[in-house]
């Protein structure tokens, strides 16, 4: 059996049924997503702090900036509120995208998006913005029909293979590009949320990897090419499971050898 199929047998193998649950076997993931997918767009986010507003809701002594504090705090108050819904398994929706992207946005947007062009978390993009060397993104006045029409698509979805649908929420969010900033950050929540809410292990995009997944979704955007993302992704969340997945590996052996010795 290949390693990424040995993940998501070690997760269903959870049987997660409680928001508790959750928490319990997210512990360290929650910290490290956070931290990763944050770092991904913004240097001066680091692990100390991000861990101490996880465990502790503050960090002492903070001399960086307010808007890395604000994105790692949003992040933990986002895990939060998404977790109670993940054991509901709710569908996704355009108003729990906007509601991921207000708590994840809240006292980040800078001066010019705020009050220059009257963007606002948790809203769609008044305006035209371009990402990426092909300029991609769906004009304004498109974004609610486009959403619409990805929600439905993946809503839909019945395959067995979840990932690959996984993937392509991100690819085509990522290429819609439906706000004025944090489209990264709630791409990558979004596409964790639809993957447990469908009983499949979330995985983590390493800060040290982003190359490689930048180049994943210029793939798509040059030629709808999903493959490449799609190899990435299982990289990643066998990356993410990895030590999860040896120390149950161990107990299996462990008791394996229990067993021998008392026969």
């Amino acid at each position: 059996m290949e390693q990424y199929n040995k993940v998501v047998e070690l997760w269903q193998s959870y049987k997660i049924a409680s928001a508790a649950e959750l928490d319990k076997y997210l512990y360290s993931f929650r910290i490290l997503f956070a931290f990763h997918s944050g770092k991904i767009e913004n240097k001066e986010i680091t692990y100390h702090d991000t861990r101490e507003i996880f465990e502790n809701g503050k960090v002492v002594n903070y001399t960086g900036s307010l808007q890395a504090l604000f994105e790692q705090k949003n992040q933990k108050l986002c895990y939060e509120f998404l977790k109670e819904i993940i054991i509901k398994k709710e569908p996704i929706s355009i108003e729990l995208i906007k509601e991921i992207h207000k708590m994840l946005t809240v006292g980040t947007y800078d001066e010019h998006r705020y009050i220059a062009n009257e963007e606002r978390p948790g809203e769609f993009k008044k305006h035209n913005y371009v990402t990426g060397i092909h300029e991609v993104g769906s004009a304004s006045e498109n974004v609610e029909k486009d959403m619409a029409e990805l929600i439905a698509e993946v809503n839909e979805y019945t395959g067995k293979d979840v990932l690959k649908a996984a993937v392509y929420l991100h690819a085509k969010f990522q290429f819609i590009h439906p706000f004025a900033d944090g489209n990264g950050r709630v791409g990558r929540t979004l596409t964790n949320y639809y993957l447990m809410t469908r009983n499949q292990p979330p995985l983590i995009i390493y800060d040290k990897d982003k190359h490689l997944y930048y180049e994943c979704l210029q793939k798509y955007d040059e030629a709808e090419e999903l493959n490449p993302l799609y190899e990435f992704f299982k990289y990643e969340t066998e990356k993410t499971w990895e030590k999860a997945l040896a120390l149950a590996n161990g107990i299996k052996q462990e008791l394996k050898g229990l067993s021998d010795f008392t026969v």
